[in-house]
């Protein structure tokens, strides 16, 4: 697996655009009606330019996940709108789902990669399953497609005819990266990718990430509650809490140099601080 320097890490920075790629505007979410109703994410706005990775931390309950599924349309907000490129893609004003045209740009990586796959699939199988559904091609082509997605992983060809429950925690994850890049999206949104494997395996799926962003000017929303792993990877941060984005600017200035009480008691309770 390559390793990315942190001094590589500021160039892979440097090559995001001016303009955002994608960008949450004012995203509300709120389940259930009246005196049931539940604000899960309060008018957050959110951006990640071309090539940039950018964290969303906060603990269990803060709405991460919530803001990252209006993001990728598989939650519509209550309020506020989705722009990719420039362009207004999903809303709450607009009933129809994300339209196709503008699902495969961006992608999302789950919190248990097992649960995501189809146990009786085969791992190939389910990679090439992707690749048919995105890109429409003949049973043959998305399996030899499928193949080198899962070798750009580190997925060899034996372990590719395995099934799921074969395969260790991090070896599912970076099947399911690969199942996320069958479209060749332009965002891929990874929701606390690495809680269910060991450190060795986070290592080399951070350091995966980071070489997708670098090769293929990927744009990176990652969502932790490990902030040393969010400073690792990322360039800049928004924090939340209870539904609310109470801080957000560079990942090392809001690490450092905190403002909201909050973000302080998240980075107090890093273990050996």
């Amino acid at each position: 697996m390559t390793v990315v320097t942190a001094h590589a890490g500021e160039k892979l920075q440097q090559k995001a655009t001016a303009g955002p790629l994608l960008e949450g505007k004012d995203i509300s979410v709120t389940f259930g009606r009246g005196a049931e109703a539940f604000d899960a994410v309060r008018a957050a706005s959110v951006t990640v330019h071309s090539g940039e990775a950018v964290g969303i931390v906060g603990e269990s309950g803060s709405g991460k996940t919530t803001l990252a599924r209006a993001l990728v349309g598989l939650q519509r907000p209550s309020a506020g709108e989705v722009r990719l490129e420039g362009r207004s893609i999903f809303s709450a004003g607009i009933e129809q789902r994300m339209p196709r045209s503008e699902r495969w740009k961006t992608q999302m990586i789950f919190q248990d990669p097992y649960s995501s796959l189809n146990p009786r699939m085969r791992v190939w199988q389910a990679v090439a399953e992707a690749v048919q559904v995105w890109k429409r091609l003949p049973g043959a082509e998305a399996r030899v497609q499928a193949l080198r997605l899962l070798n750009a992983m580190g997925i060899s060809d034996d372990q590719a005819r395995q099934f799921p429950k074969s395969l260790s925690g991090g070896q599912r994850q970076r099947v399911s990266v690969a199942r996320a890049l069958a479209p060749d999206p332009k965002v891929l949104i990874a929701d606390e990718p690495t809680s269910s494997i060991d450190q060795s395996a986070q290592a080399q799926l951070l350091n995966l990430l980071r070489l997708l962003q670098s090769e293929r000017g990927l744009a990176i929303i990652f969502i932790s509650h490990d902030l040393g792993l969010v400073r690792y990877l990322t360039s800049r941060v928004y924090v939340m809490q209870k539904g609310d984005v109470v801080e957000a600017g560079k990942t090392q200035d809001v690490l450092e140099r905190p403002q909201h009480s909050y973000t302080r008691l998240l980075i107090d309770s890093i273990p050996g601080r």
